[in-house]
């Protein structure tokens, strides 16, 4: 935690809600003409061209709005579709034998989740929102039809299938080898990566999981978050009030990981 005095300037938290008001038009059948999105240079639409760009924007037949803590799908529920959120954050749990709930990932705008389903045709995770969210949907049957037709469409299922790959890589890397401070520099680096890519601000962002989360997520106890936090706080690297993060040193971040 830090006080702001007049040489600390207040955190401004970054909103994502304008995100929502994208400059996209609908189509009869109820789908989004995607090259109107500003997200089409982030999600599965990113390199997509000619033809292949008409293709796949009827593709999205609808949109799912959220609620906080509304469930986009549950375990076990049949997979019939991906889902690419649009604005909003979705966090990803499995409940363990012993009742507690494991976070498994943190999806934000741009990014597409659901694939879990693809291999056993039922979910093997909670999908929940952690504040209003929108949410394009895009039946998986009627992708894979058009991805043996169109292969611009093929290559960028494939890309998507080794994003997750490499995703699920990194967070093995993560829990098996990296100290718990590791672990923290690696996700706030990571998360303004990620922001970064949207256009949004690499040093000045809202946390949108609890400290308890991260910890799920992270594989550590919720205290270990917080005392790491501090502990960052203390050390110059961030500024930290609530769930507001400023990162005032990423190359300080950076050699905590030893990059």
């Amino acid at each position: 935690m830090f006080a702001e005095t007049e040489t600390t300037p207040a955190v401004k938290p970054v909103s994502f809600h304008h995100v929502s008001r994208l400059n996209t038009i609908t189509s009869a059948a109820g789908g989004t003409v995607c090259f109107e999105c500003r997200l089409r240079t982030a999600c599965f639409w990113k390199g997509l061209f000619g033809s292949a760009v008409g293709e796949f924007g009827p593709l999205v037949l609808s949109h799912r709005r959220l609620k906080l803590g509304q469930a986009m799908y549950r375990s076990g529920e049949a997979f019939q579709a991906i889902y690419l959120v649009r604005s909003g954050f979705i966090k990803t749990v499995v409940l363990l034998e012993d009742g507690r709930e494991q976070v498994t990932g943190l999806y934000m705008p741009g990014e597409t989740l659901g694939m879990d389903g693809i291999a056993s045709g039922s979910h093997a995770s909670d999908a929940i929102a952690l504040e209003d969210s929108d949410i394009c949907v895009v039946p998986y049957d009627r992708l894979e039809t058009l991805s043996r037709e169109a292969s611009a469409v093929q290559r960028q299922l494939h890309r998507l299938f080794s994003h997750e790959i490499v995703r699920e890589q990194r967070m093995m890397l993560l829990l098996g080898s990296m100290r718990a401070e590791e672990r923290v520099a690696a996700f706030l680096l990571n998360l303004s990566e990620r922001l970064t890519a949207l256009g949004f601000s690499a040093s000045e962002f809202v946390l949108r999981m609890t400290r308890e989360e991260i910890g799920s997520l992270l594989g550590m106890k919720l205290e270990t978050v917080s005392r790491i936090f501090s502990r960052f706080a203390k050390d110059a690297l961030i500024e930290i009030e609530g769930r507001h993060v400023r990162i005032v040193n990423s190359n300080g971040l950076r050699r905590t990981i030893g990059h």
